[in-house]
């Protein structure tokens, strides 16, 4: 389903091509018809793809100073995302669905895909997206055509190409908080019909908007450096191979929770405890806890630093009508997170001093052949052959040192590898020229292994550190995922379809520093049905655009995070929690009633609630959620946009852009406590700009969260006691400009 944003920005967005500079007042307006993207793995209109989706451009990117999947999802109402203090606690969730897990040892629900190259950790894409072209945010399973682990959606982002004409452009930003962003980049010929090529770098920053009161530091900021480059050569006019080499770097400090709360609210009778201890630890080191709170009082500069990069080969060759595609990768994912887990400046009574430091280093290979038909027979297909082999080493260090001593030490090294082996074809059996069946199928094997052996200076649990233990284990599993249905086209501009799809997620093992006996039997596979209709729909010359999607998906297996205690401590345990489901309705609507003028609102009702929780052995009765709905999982979400463009003169062009972001009440955790959820809110955003079109200059300026809306972006029961927060880079009204220049 064509997200309206589709129409508010690039309209000229193709997959394959570089981002073209924004249009001129007078040119043409572009119209969804002409958006191309490649969601069955060929170039197709969005508006005949059978399959809901989103589409979030580079040019909203910059409008909004969003960089990220965090920022780029409050502009998608079917998708959310959970932050955490490092990167791969971090996960991606659409339609309510999504895998929270620290544990190396299982998949994430929804794919990410960067360039065709399918990314087996969600922590992996928490880095900044340099030289964006576009993101297609395909909601249901979609598993035939991108990977096993795609049972909820995939998310394929798509870079800059190469262009055969020479374009440089350079980007400077400022923002309040001394946030800063330098990017820079040039595509162009290097030799004429045979080779061209593209490179961007990017060095940003941002102080924070936390206070440490501890070390005397502004927190919760950042800092990224990065490049990304493609070489293309063509040696003939059939055949094109792309290297593509990208490298990120991403010091994240961002503290281990804000206090909001030194109590916690039972569930599910809503008797609230109160924590006179914590309460009087808070207060003598100055915090104040609330919804408002923006202070912490850490003795340790909580961090999360990565190292994210890869290489790429990707081989496109024409065969007659036959279209070849080849792509071989290599990813590396570094990863140091420094945490404070006690989140207190000193050790008090009943609160020792706990500091983690975490290691991991990660990294797989994969290949991928496909062979697309040529369209306009009776059937055409996309098919091909996916392999991909990862491995996870990591290692983690826990200190624990109470009040007056006697404290203690746990080192744990531990990873896992797996591989994964997969045959997939999609195609359609076109009836008619408007009338067609769809077809796909992914038969696919995984291979898991793990090992783990932790070292404890305490022969018993003491808190936040169980006792030695070493174990090793695998497992292996075939599964399948299919896809059925049919699409009819009611006129040109007017298309219908219904499918069936069926989603698998592979076997898991809950991997992780605390990991004991009972984490060594592995989860079974998350499988899932999804039922999903929908109507593309243009009119009045395509001026208006009205896109809906009704949806049912029903999860069994499904794993999920249950909360668990170490000697007082919260730790999480990876359980098969059951079976949920997922049901609602997705509208996107775009209106251009004049030529300077483009209105637009999608929005997303998603019912996704727990059906059958099993609750792990040792559970308290509360653990009964049945009913309850999903984290992440907002019951409306919608989001309404406005962009005014004109021309003032031969030279100058002005803008005006608005939108306005907003979500229902929303559970952060699966124990249904009342205390983490987030209550309903909205964002809004404008900005405006003035384009010098001969010089190609374009200065923007931009104001976020106007109305100062404050908002959590994570809610959670602190590690030992209270609920703590995320705070967001627009928890608070701020603002900025960006110049941008081309050349």
């Amino acid at each position: 389903m064509l997200a309206s944003c589709a129409l508010l920005c690039l309209g000229d967005v193709h997959a394959g091509r570089a981002a073209a500079p924004a249009p001129q007042a007078s040119a043409p307006q572009a119209t969804p018809e002409d958006v191309t993207v490649t969601v069955r793995r060929r170039s197709e209109p969005l508006q005949k793809v059978p399959v809901a989706t989103s589409i979030y451009t580079a040019r909203q990117a910059a409008r909004d100073n969003v960089h990220d999947l965090q920022g780029i999802f409050q502009y998608v109402p079917a998708a959310n995302f959970r932050t955490s203090a490092s990167a791969k606690d971090r996960t991606v969730f659409v339609r309510g669905i999504g895998t929270i897990s620290t544990s190396p040892g299982v998949e994430p629900s929804v794919s990410t895909v960067i360039d065709g190259v399918v990314l087996a950790r969600s922590g992996q894409v928490s880095m900044d997206l340099l030289d964006l072209d576009h993101i297609e945010v395909l909601r249901g399973p979609q598993g035939t055509l991108f990977g096993k682990n795609a049972s909820a959606g995939a998310v394929n982002i798509v870079t800059a190409q190469p262009t055969k004409a020479f374009h440089a452009y350079a980007d400077a930003s400022y923002f309040s908080g001394d946030e800063y962003r330098l990017a820079a980049g040039a595509s162009g010929t290097l030799v004429p019909n045979v080779l061209t090529a593209n490179a961007a770098f990017l060095v940003g920053g941002f102080d924070g908007n936390v206070r440490n009161v501890t070390l005397n530091q502004t927190v919760n900021g950042y800092e990224h450096r990065g490049a990304r480059g493609k070489l293309a050569w063509t040696p003939d006019a059939r055949t094109r191979v792309t290297l593509g080499l990208d490298y990120m770097y991403s010091n994240d400090a961002i503290p281990t929770g804000v206090f909001v709360s030194s109590s916690q609210v039972a569930y599910p009778s809503g008797i609230v405890t109160p924590n006179a201890n914590l309460a009087q630890a808070l207060a003598s080191q100055g915090i104040v806890p609330s919804r408002d709170n923006t202070t912490i009082a850490s003795n340790v500069r909580s961090r999360s630093v990565d190292h994210n990069g890869g290489a790429s080969v990707t081989l496109d060759r024409q065969f007659g009508a036959y279209a070849l595609t080849a792509i071989s990768a290599y990813r590396r994912w570094r990863n140091t997170q420094i945490q404070d887990y006690d989140q207190q400046g000193r050790a008090f009574p009943t609160i020792p001093q706990i500091a983690d430091r975490g290691d991991l280093d990660f990294w797989q290979a994969s290949q991928e052949v496909r062979i697309a038909s040529p369209k306009g027979h009776f059937f055409d297909y996309v098919a091909g052959l996916y392999y991909l082999h990862a491995v996870d080493d990591e290692h983690y260090l826990r200190t624990l040192q109470p009040l007056g001593g006697g404290g203690a030490t746990g080192r744990a090294h531990f990873g896992t590898t797996g591989n994964n082996y997969a045959a997939f074809a999609e195609g359609n059996l076109n009836f008619t020229h408007n009338f067609r069946a769809i077809l796909g199928l992914r038969l696919l094997r995984d291979d898991l292994s793990y090992s783990m052996a932790r070292q404890s200076t305490s022969l018993v649990a003491v808190t936040a550190i169980r006792p030695n233990f070493v174990s090793q284990g695998s497992t292996a599993h075939n599964g399948y995922v299919d896809r059925i249905g049919l699409q009819y086209d009611l006129t040109q501009d007017i298309h219908t379809y219904f499918t069936y799809s069926h989603g698998y997620k592979g076997p898991a093992y809950n991997v992780f520093f605390n990991m004991q006996g009972t984490d060594t039997q592995a989860l079974r596979p998350e499988q899932n049905d999804s039922f999903e209709i929908g109507l593309k729909s243009q009119f009045a010359h395509r001026r208006v655009t009205a896109n809906f999607a009704a949806f049912i998906e029903n999860f069994s297996n499904y794993q999920a995070n249950f909360l668990d205690q170490v000697a007082g401590a919260t730790v999480a345990r990876l359980i098969n929690a059951g079976s949920v489901s997922s049901r609602g309705v997705e509208g996107d609507i775009a209106v251009h009633p004049l030529r300077a003028l483009t209105l637009g609102g999608n929005f997303a009702y998603t019912y996704a609630v727990i059906d059958q929780f099993n609750c792990p052995p040792g559970a308290p009765s509360s653990c009964n959620v049945n009913g309850k709905p999903l984290p992440f999982a907002p019951r409306w979400k919608f989001v309404l946009n406005a962009d005014y463009v004109r021309p003032l003169n031969d030279r100058f062009t002005w803008s005006l852009d608005s939108d306005y972001t907003w979500q229902s009440r929303t559970q952060n955790s699966l124990t249904e406590t009342s205390d983490t959820i987030q209550k309903a809110y909205g964002i809004w955003n404008l900005s405006t700009s003035i384009e010098d079109r001969p010089h190609r200059l374009r200065l923007t300026l931009v104001l976020r969260n106007a109305l100062n809306s404050h908002y959590q972006s994570f809610l959670s029961y602190g590690s030992m006691g209270g609920v703590t927060s995320w705070v967001p880079r627009d928890f608070s009204r701020y603002g900025g400009f960006i110049l941008h220049k081309d050349f």
